[in-house]
């Protein structure tokens, strides 16, 4: 076999095993591995859903972000500033996939509460006020939040053929899914 094929069974080999190990594991990747783990596979179509998906899914993530970062100004709970950072994480991974396939991000702000789509203004707005009637209610809406996430993912990773965005999809889940645990408590 020549050098550059045994290279490239390698690589592939290599990615693969890393799909396995995350497909198998019962810890879950981080941001920064999830994005690295993408850079190395090879770039393939995508379908308009797949572009959809992504830039309502930057979008989502946000929304988290936004509701939890505003509700911990709010209660000054500290599940409110983890899962905050944490959501910060869940953008970036998107992002990397949105830069990687060189698709438009649909958010051309970071401020608090401002999206491209009017349905995540109006749904943080709806989210926050209830949000504000009391801690009780601030943490029902984490739950909220994160079974509309997993929901979505879990539809979006459904529908996609698409490996990087399987691989970003599923860490999402697995953080909503700890979210969730933790609002739950």
């Amino acid at each position: 076999m020549k050098k550059v094929n045994k290279l490239t069974l390698t690589l592939i080999l290599g990615i693969l095993t890393a799909g396995i190990m995350l497909l198998f594991s019962s810890t879950t990747l981080s941001a920064a591995q999830t994005t690295r783990l993408i850079s190395y596979t090879p770039t393939s179509t995508l379908t308009q859903d797949d572009i959809k998906s992504l830039q309502m899914m930057i979008q989502e993530e946000k929304l988290a972000r936004d509701v939890y970062k505003t509700l911990y100004e709010i209660y000054k709970l500290p599940i409110f500033n983890n899962i905050t950072r944490s959501e910060q994480n869940h953008m970036d991974a998107v992002k990397a996939l949105l830069d990687k396939y060189d698709i438009e991000n649909p958010l051309k702000t970071d401020e608090i509460g401002k999206f491209a789509y009017p349905y995540f203004e109006s749904l943080y707005n709806q989210l926050v006020s209830e949000g504000k009637k009391s801690l009780t209610d601030a943490l029902s809406v984490g739950v909220k939040i994160e079974k509309l996430d997993i929901k979505d993912l879990e539809e979006a990773i459904s529908k996609t053929s698409n490996e990087d965005i399987k691989v970003v999809y599923g860490y999402l889940k697995n953080g909503s899914e700890n979210h969730l645990r933790a609002f739950s408590k």
